[in-house]
């Protein structure tokens, strides 16, 4: 039976579904399952008014003092602060001042992260049926311009010349801006939560934020701060268990994930996909020089994607499931796995605004050829 609050929460599904990174619907409304776990009836009202860009605490009480449970913007700026810190909406200071600015958070990334102390098993299973059920479908790959890209692991590619600053693991991290903090990853949180580990690596501190993101996780209580060499150190314990490093898509992110095929919600999902490889940002492949394969199988068991398999004791690469992480390349005794670079390099957006601006931009063209407005380019 339909409850009678429903059609808020359906209302804010949709208001959602308008950001950058939307929130679709799906056939077995899972995602009311989750805005109801997450958001109390009068933060659905609140959150009915937030946008994309942050507003000051006057912009959006004026859209919402005829509410009767607003009393005055203080009393807002309580709640925008309370719907804060349960992580589901953003909050940045403008520099120099003591002025927050508010605005809609993403579920991914965003709303789901900020429950890494609140996680409980329904919801994480709740969360991992959206994101193989609709999100990563029609969400995250719709644009072609994913939140995530790939870059390789430290000194594995083979025409270095060729490697910019932004697939520069080292660089990235010497550039990216102070804070650092790292914080368990949520999916491997999740699985153990409902029993079944990771079955790629004991680490579960390896989410990395830098500068605003870092300091909202820190005082949200999700995240500690690190020092550069302190993240370096885990991108090598990371190359010594084969994990996929996924910072987000642009050249100055706000996060890194550390990913295993068996935990993170969008390569669990994406495996499933034909030629999958399409969907992800990066600059290079893997390829077997035969002549030094030994066949040992070492790089089929890195591979986070199924994209590396022994036929007749030699290696061979799907280049429709390899995603140039270099994951196969370290751990290649006889040398034979080898990191190229694309002929034609992919180059990310500036930062994270200019990443979700785009990907707004493009699901605007996309509609419009949809619409039969105009026609495909």
């Amino acid at each position: 039976m339909k409850q009678k609050n429903d059609d808020q929460y359906r209302e804010l599904q949709q208001h959602l579904d308008k950001m950058p990174v939307g929130f679709p619907p799906t056939e077995s409304g899972i995602e009311i399952k989750l805005l109801k776990h997450l958001f109390t009836p009068k933060q659905v009202q609140i959150a009915l008014q937030l946008k994309f860009i942050g507003e000051p605490i006057k912009n959006i009480y004026r859209r919402l003092k005829k509410k009767d449970f607003i009393a005055s913007k203080e009393d807002l700026e309580k709640k925008l602060d309370e719907m804060y810190f349960k992580g589901l909406i953003y909050r940045v200071t403008k520099k120099n001042t003591d002025t927050n600015f508010y605005a809609s958070a993403p579920f991914v990334i965003g709303m789901y992260e900020f429950q890494l102390n609140s996680l409980t098993p329904e919801f994480y299973k709740n969360s991992e049926k959206y994101l193989n059920e609709v999100y990563v479908r029609e969400e995250y790959n719709k644009t072609g311009i994913p939140q995530l890209r790939v870059v390789p692991l430290d000194q594995v590619v083979e025409n270095e010349n060729l490697v910019y600053n932004y697939d520069n693991i080292e660089q990235i991290i010497e550039n990216i801006g102070e804070p650092i903090a790292v914080m368990d990853c949520i999916c491997r949180k999740g699985t153990d939560l409902i029993g079944n580990p990771c079955k790629k690596t004991d680490l579960r501190e390896t989410c990395l934020t830098f500068r605003r993101g870092a300091v909202s996780f820190i005082e949200k209580g999700l995240a500690r701060e690190i020092t550069k060499e302190e993240a370096l150190k885990l991108v090598e314990e990371a190359k010594e268990d084969g994990l996929v490093l996924q910072p987000g898509n642009s050249i100055s992110p706000m996060s890194m994930c550390i990913c295993c095929g068996c935990c993170c919600g969008v390569l669990v999902a994406q495996k499933e996909l034909p030629g999958l490889s399409r969907f992800f940002a990066t600059n290079f492949y893997a390829e077997v020089d035969q002549d030094l394969c030994e066949g040992c199988g070492i790089c089929e068991g890195r591979c986070n994607l199924g994209a590396v398999h022994v036929v007749e004791n030699l290696a061979q690469v799907d280049r429709e499931k390899c995603i140039g992480c270099g994951v196969c390349v370290p751990k290649c005794s006889s040398g034979a796995m080898n990191l190229l670079s694309k002929e034609v390099e992919t180059i990310p957006p500036k930062d994270t605004l200019t990443t979700y601006t785009t990907i707004m931009k493009r699901k605007a063209e996309i509609a419009r050829v949809e619409n039969g407005l105009i026609e495909q380019t």
